[in-house]
């Protein structure tokens, strides 16, 4: 069995995974599909009395975006695979929810690091998983 090291640029739009082997490196990308998170519709504060109606929907959204995202970093984890050693880098949050969902599933994939970075482009992120596992 190979092993391999993993470095993985994640936002809440797309994933792209790097994997590192001895035989060279493979990319792999993964869209969410998610644009960005809901937001309450309508007027706010809220006006009248029924005001817990009015927050259902939004109840529904929010439930229908953590599915989707939750579905979206399943297929990152099945990206990984059977890694070694996983570099997690990205500007926002997804790589921390991604980090818990890692532990909470308890796939035994052990995380390197895990870095703030920009938007950055392919070539960039490969550069920057090979400079990862040279020390």
């Amino acid at each position: 069995m190979m092993k391999s090291k993993v470095g993985l640029w994640i936002d809440h739009r797309q994933a792209v995974v790097v994997t590192v082997t001895d035989e060279g490196e493979e990319m792999t990308l993964t869209v969410s599909g998610v644009e960005k998170q809901p937001r309450r519709a309508g007027n706010s504060p809220f006006i009248g009395r029924h005001e817990s109606r009015q927050a259902q929907p939004d109840n529904r959204r929010k439930r229908s975006f953590d599915g989707h995202l939750n579905r979206y970093y399943d297929a990152v984890i099945a990206s990984i695979g059977d890694a070694t050693s996983v570099l997690v880098f990205g500007p926002g949050m997804a790589k921390g929810e991604l980090g818990k969902r890692l532990a909470k599933r308890k796939c035994g994939v052990r995380i390197a690091a895990f870095e703030t970075a920009d938007k950055m482009t392919n070539r960039q992120i490969a550069a920057k998983v090979r400079q990862g596992f040279i020390a």
